[in-house]
């Protein structure tokens, strides 16, 4: 029998992040909303300490011929495989109905958050429904994704240079040189805090409605942040909805942070992703998993003209 280990999370990233899996998802219901499909287990078995390992990276996007065909014979040599990767590894479409029905069950039933993320996150939401119905704008103008896209219109030449040093030492980033014009231009960029009140304001919102900002520390801080405040000045997160008592569980840990933005980026009456990142794109499968919830997509080229 063919068993799955609980996955191990990415320490060595650029949050530089210590979390564990069961710090920030439910263990033991991850294994038990498997069970009939998938055996898990926790860690693995003593007795396997010597056996043969393969570290696999599994090629992006692959359907299933690839892992029936390729990763399957190397059962024949191996008896441990540890995926370097599990982002995009498995295609969108072209795959069995019951594969896609696995992967639906496995991201948005199996997945749930540890119960002290669960129950922060509902505090969250409950103080935001006290406002009203509100917006969670996932604000993707961090200094991670700027240095990783290259996106540098409106900074200055001091922050653009800050940026790319941060992209030329970071080893896992292999595109270095990067025209910030030519990313802004086909799209690649996230929105300016700018760009988002401009883009809300025109669907219409009203400078009273209450936004969720789902995001970590934003680049250049209120230097960046006073035009999307002074057209919605009721923006609240994560740090404004809480205590520093009741975040301290939560405190230098970016992964926990982040899941509970997730829960009230779920939960908003509208979701607007600045950025189609790999959160994003999660809360938007999720959101669409639960029925329809509104979300808004913005066409980023359109930000460049």
């Amino acid at each position: 029998m063919t068993y799955l280990v609980v996955p191990e999370l990415d320490k060595k990233s650029y949050w530089q992040d210590s979390s564990n899996f069961s710090d920030v998802f439910n263990e033991d219901h991850f294994i038990n909303a498997l069970a009939n499909d998938v055996k898990v287990i926790k860690k693995l078995p003593e007795e396997m300490g010597g056996a043969p390992i393969a570290i696999k990276y599994f090629k992006s996007w692959s359907g299933m011929d690839y892992y029936q065909e390729e990763i399957s014979s190397m059962w024949a040599d191996y008896k441990v495989i540890q995926a370097g990767k599990t982002d995009s590894r498995l295609a969108n479409n072209n795959l069995p109905a019951d594969i896609q029905k696995l992967r639906c069950r496995a991201c948005y039933e199996a997945l749930c958050f540890a119960p002290q993320i669960e129950a922060m996150g509902k505090l969250l939401v409950d103080r935001m429904r006290s406002y009203g119905t509100y917006i969670a704008l996932h604000l993707r103008y961090e200094k991670d994704i700027l240095a990783f896209t290259g996106c540098t219109h409106g900074l200055s030449s001091a922050e653009a240079d800050e940026l790319k040093k941060i992209r030329d030492t970071n080893d896992k980033w292999k595109v270095k040189d990067i025209d910030p014009r030519e990313q802004r231009s086909k799209g690649f960029c996230p929105l300016t805090p700018k760009e988002a009140a401009i883009f809300l304001s025109a669907l219409g919102y009203p400078s009273n409605t209450p936004i969720y900002i789902a995001a970590g520390d934003i680049y250049g801080g209120d230097s960046y942040m006073g035009d999307l405040r002074s057209r919605y000045p009721m923006l609240m997160s994560k740090e404004k909805l809480a205590s520093i008592e009741e975040l301290e569980p939560f405190a230098n840990h970016s992964t926990q942070l982040a899941a509970l933005d997730y829960i009230v980026s779920v939960e908003s009456d509208v979701f607007m992703p600045t950025y189609s990142g790999n959160m994003a794109r999660a809360v938007e499968g999720h959101r669409r998993f639960l029925g329809h919830r509104r979300t808004i997509s913005p066409d980023s080229t359109c930000s460049s003209v």
